[in-house]
C-alpha cells in the first residue's frame, strides 16, 4: 500500500480567506513531500482533541490523505472518501482509527480529508456563506474528480461514507446542487437529525461572538485568532443550558453546530429534499447502530442512574407530539434508564436515520437500510452496540484509536463482524451490491450485523410508529 499524506485540496482558509469558500489551491513546482497528515482545523475542546490538535500546528488546514494500492492510473479503482463525525464541533482525518490498510486490501483506494468544524466552519456570521463545512467537502470531491485518477482511482465510481455529523454531512450533500454528480454512491452511519434555520444559527453566532466582545461579522470576528473563536464556542457548550428558551432542543441536547438550511447552499432539509427525489441517482446504504445514546449516558456518568422523573423530561422534551405516553405504552416493562435511552437514541440518530432511507425509498431510489446490534464487549460490556461502534469495525481498526476501547482488550472477537462490514463496504463501492436485498416501504427488510448476521423487518417497529409522522425539519430559534 501507498499512502499519500496531507495534500492540500484548497488554499489556507485564514488571512483574507477567513470565513471564505475554499479557494483554489496555489500550485507548486517540482516533488511536494506527502509523508504527514495535515493540521487540523480548530477543533473543541471535547475529548482533548483540542490539545491533539496542538501537536500539529499550522494553517493548511484543508488536505486530503490517499490509500492506494498502488498508484498506478490504469488501475481505475472503486474509491471509497471518508467524512469522519464530530459533532460538527470537532473532527481531523489524521486519527489512527481512520487509517485505511484494512480497507485498501479489499480492492478499494480510501480517501480521507479535514474540513472545517465548529465555529470556523458552520457559524452564521455575516459577510460569509454558510456552510462553510460543507463547501469544503464539495472542494474535496472536487479534487478527487480531478485528481484520484493519478492515484490508481476510478473518478466515476466514487462512494462517499461517513459516520455520525459525517453521515448528517453525506445527507447535506444528498441535497446540495453543488455536490451533484461528485459521487455516485453513499453510505450513511449514524446520522444525526440536527439542521439548523439560518435565525437560529445566527443566534448562536451573536453569544459565541459576544464572548470576545465582538459582532457576528467578518470584519470583527477577522481580528480573533482561530484559537481565540474556538474557545468561544467552548465557552458557548458549557453555558448552553441557559439558552433552552431560545435554542430550544439544539440546547436540550448540548448542540452549538450544525449544518444550516439557507436556501441556497443547503437549499431544504436533507429528509424533504430527499423525499423530493435529489438522491435518485444515487445509491445509498443507511443505518445505525441499536443503542445510540449508550456511549453519551456512559461518558456523562448517568448510565443505571437515571430517575423517573429524568425519563419523563426526555420523553417530554424529545419525543414527538403525543409520543410521550406511546413511548411508555410500546414499551411497557421499560426502566427510566431505558426510556432515557431510547427516546434520545430516537430523536438524534436512529429515526433521523431510518427516515432518510425512508425518503430514498419513497422518491423511487434505491437504498439498503442496516443495524448495528453487536454488543461492543469492552469495558465488561456497558457499552452494547453504541454509538461510534460501527467505526472500528467499518475500518478494520479494533486496536487503535480511541474506539478501540469499545473492543476490549482482545480484537480478535470483533475480526467477524468486522471482516462482514468491510465486505459489505466495499463490495457496494465496487458493485452497488452490500450483500442484502434493498429496503422498501413493506418489508422494510434490515441487515442486522452481529455474531450471526441476520436480514428481517426492521427491529424498530415500536419506534417507526411513534415517529411515522415526524417531519426532520431545521431547527427554529424560539421566542423567549
Amino acid at each position: 500500500m501507498a499512502v499519500f499524506r496531507g495534500i492540500p485540496f484548497a488554499d489556507q482558509p485564514v488571512g483574507r480567506l477567513r470565513f471564505a469558500a475554499p479557494q483554489p489551491v496555489q500550485p507548486w513546482d517540482g516533488v511536494r513531500e506527502a509523508v504527514a497528515y495535515g493540521p487540523p482545523p480548530p477543533q473543541a475542546g471535547f475529548f482533548g482533541m483540542d490539545a491533539l490538535a496542538e501537536q500539529n500546528p499550522g494553517q493548511d488546514w484543508l488536505t486530503v490523505n490517499v490509500f492506494t494500492p498502488e498508484p498506478d492510473p490504469g488501475l481505475g479503482l472503486p474509491v471509497m472518501v471518508w467524512l469522519q463525525g464530530g459533532a460538527y464541533a470537532f473532527g481531523m482525518s489524521g486519527l489512527p482509527e481512520y487509517d485505511g490498510d484494512r480497507l485498501v486490501r479489499d480492492g478499494v483506494l480510501l480517501v480521507t480529508f479535514n474540513y472545517r468544524v465548529g465555529l470556523e466552519g458552520f457559524a452564521q456570521i455575516e459577510g460569509a456563506p454558510a456552510n462553510r463545512g460543507l463547501l469544503d467537502q464539495v472542494a474535496a470531491l472536487e479534487w478527487v474528480r480531478d485528481n484520484i485518477r493519478a492515484f490508481g482511482g476510478d473518478p466515476d465510481r466514487v462512494t462517499v461514507f461517513g459516520q455520525s455529523a459525517g453521515g448528517g454531512s453525506i445527507a447535506c450533500l444528498l441535497a446540495m446542487p453543488r455536490a451533484a454528480g461528485l459521487f455516485h454512491r453513499a453510505i450513511v452511519q449514524s446520522a444525526p437529525g440536527t439542521v439548523f434555520s439560518p435565525e437560529l444559527a445566527a443566534d448562536i453566532a451573536t453569544v459565541a461572538a459576544a464572548e470576545l466582545g465582538l459582532r457576528p461579522t467578518v470584519a470583527d470576528l477577522s481580528t480573533a485568532t482561530p484559537a481565540q473563536f474556538a474557545a468561544a464556542g467552548d465557552a458557548v457548550m458549557a453555558k448552553i443550558g441557559d439558552w433552552t428558551h431560545r435554542w430550544g432542543l439544539a440546547a436540550h441536547r448540548q448542540i452549538p453546530f450544525s449544518p444550516v438550511v439557507d436556501g441556497d447552499i443547503l437549499p431544504a432539509s436533507p429528509w424533504q429534499a430527499v423525499a423530493a427525489g435529489a438522491a435518485r441517482g444515487v445509491d445509498l446504504v443507511v443505518g445505525h447502530t441499536r443503542e445510540e445514546q449508550r456511549l453519551f449516558n456512559v461518558v456523562e456518568g448517568v448510565f443505571g442512574m437515571v430517575t423517573e422523573e429524568q425519563a419523563a423530561t426526555a420523553l417530554a422534551t424529545f419525543a414527538p407530539e403525543g409520543g410521550a405516553c406511546r413511548y411508555r405504552t410500546s414499551f411497557p416493562g421499560a426502566s427510566p434508564d431505558e426510556l432515557h435511552e431510547l427516546v434520545n437514541s430516537d430523536w438524534l440518530f436512529r429515526m433521523p436515520s431510518f427516515h432518510l432511507a425512508q425518503a430514498q425509498a419513497s422518491a423511487g431510489g434505491r437504498v439498503h437500510l442496516f443495524e448495528l446490534t453487536w454488543p461492543a464487549p469492552g469495558m465488561g460490556g456497558i457499552f452494547a452496540a453504541c454509538h461510534g461502534l460501527d467505526v472500528p469495525l467499518v475500518f478494520g481498526s479494533l486496536d487503535r484509536g480511541q474506539p478501540a476501547a469499545l473492543i476490549g482488550e482482545d480484537p480478535s472477537v470483533a475480526e467477524p463482524v468486522s471482516a462482514r462490514m468491510r465486505a459489505a463496504w466495499t463490495a457496494f463501492a465496487t458493485h452497488g451490491d452490500p450483500g442484502w436485498p434493498a429496503y422498501d416501504s413493506e418489508q422494510r427488510l434490515t441487515r442486522l450485523f452481529d455474531t450471526e448476521p441476520t436480514v428481517t423487518a426492521y427491529p424498530e417497529e415500536a419506534s417507526r410508529l411513534i415517529w411515522q409522522h415526524h417531519t426532520f425539519a431545521a431547527l427554529p430559534l424560539l421566542e423567549g
